[in-house]
């Protein structure tokens, strides 16, 4: 008899513990954090640095794990490095892919395990992910051409003959650029007497506009899928001992420091601005929207695309850029 308060006591205290450390399960999960893993093409391009940047802020700004997982353009660190994020556990992966043919095992794993995958640029390699952020390449190709064409009439030139440098075959996204470009361009009443690839590299675009000098030596204006041909071919023009500004209108497309640069010392009449930093904080929103299983609104639904806004950078905006 003299045990049974000590045994009704414990069993009040353990009563009492037990009521205060109960789950409510309208509460359960609520406290759970949402843990988001990037995987980015090759965090030494200042490109990638910046779209980590905006994926990053965007991310803890909502109170998310972020987990980065750097494919220092390796196929192989590619696959696997992903494939590692997903197996601690993300709750969604975001990857900006040095190969996007090879995403397929990546995203075969994810959805196996119920994550939802955003491509962030590059390419989706035909993978069946959730959603790709594009910036608007065909849109940027139009504001090129519309800036040229206005241009070329300051500059009091009568030709109508443009050229384009395009970048690799395989860049599938950014040959939009100069698809835009030609479109709009024609649409205005001019003619691209050239279209060839610099392969995305200065030395080639350098030597494709030299060659298209020496064929084409009335062309009023170029444009270049990227900014290093860009320069490159601006820097060509002026060897042949004319204007990339006022003879011949000369835009790239990136909007990188080094045509930022070209463009104040008037090498470079414009180029088009991509926002890494934008299109990170999009793929965060596209992947909130996947893990709560909402609609997402595409720019183009056959692809699963959603298109980040670009703008035109001339020497009146130069200083805006960052």
């Amino acid at each position: 008899m003299g045990l049974l308060p000590i045994a009704l006591a414990a069993a009040l205290v353990m009563a009492g513990c037990s009521d205060s450390n109960a789950t409510d399960p309208k509460t359960a999960g609520k406290d759970d954090k949402v843990v988001v893993g990037f995987s980015v093409y090759d965090m030494q391009y200042e490109f990638f640095q910046k779209m980590e940047a905006g994926t990053r802020a965007a991310a803890t700004a909502k109170g998310w794990e972020f987990k980065l997982h750097d494919e220092k353009s390796d196929e192989n660190e590619m696959v696997t490095g992903a494939q590692a994020l997903i197996d601690q556990g993300v709750d969604v992966l975001i990857i900006s892919p040095f190969k996007p043919s090879a995403l397929g095992p990546i995203i075969a794993k994810a959805k196996a395990k119920g994550v939802p995958v955003i491509v962030d640029d590059i390419g989706g390699g035909g993978a069946p992910y959730d959603a790709i952020v594009i910036s608007d390449n065909a849109g940027g190709g139009k504001l090129a051409a519309d800036y040229m064409v206005k241009q070329i009439a300051a500059n009091n030139k009568t030709s109508k003959n443009v050229a384009s440098i395009t970048c690799e075959p395989s860049a599938v996204y950014a040959a939009r650029r100069n698809a835009g470009f030609k479109e709009a361009i024609e649409k205005a009443g001019f003619k691209v007497v050239a279209e060839l690839s610099g392969n995305s590299k200065a030395e080639e675009g350098y030597k494709v506009m030299k060659d298209i000098l020496a064929k084409n030596p009335d062309v009023a204006g170029v444009f270049s899928c990227n900014d290093p041909m860009g320069v490159a071919a601006a820097n060509a023009i002026k060897d042949a001992g004319k204007n990339p500004v006022t003879d011949i209108v000369s835009v790239g497309f990136n909007a990188d420091p080094e045509a930022i640069t070209a463009i104040k010392a008037g090498g470079l009449a414009a180029t088009v601005a991509q926002d890494p930093k934008a299109m990170g904080e999009l793929t965060v929103k596209l992947a909130e929207q996947a893990i709560k299983k909402q609609a997402i609104t595409f720019s183009n639904p056959a692809e699963r695309e959603v298109f980040n806004p670009v703008a035109l950078i001339t020497k009146e905006n130069a200083d805006t850029v960052k």
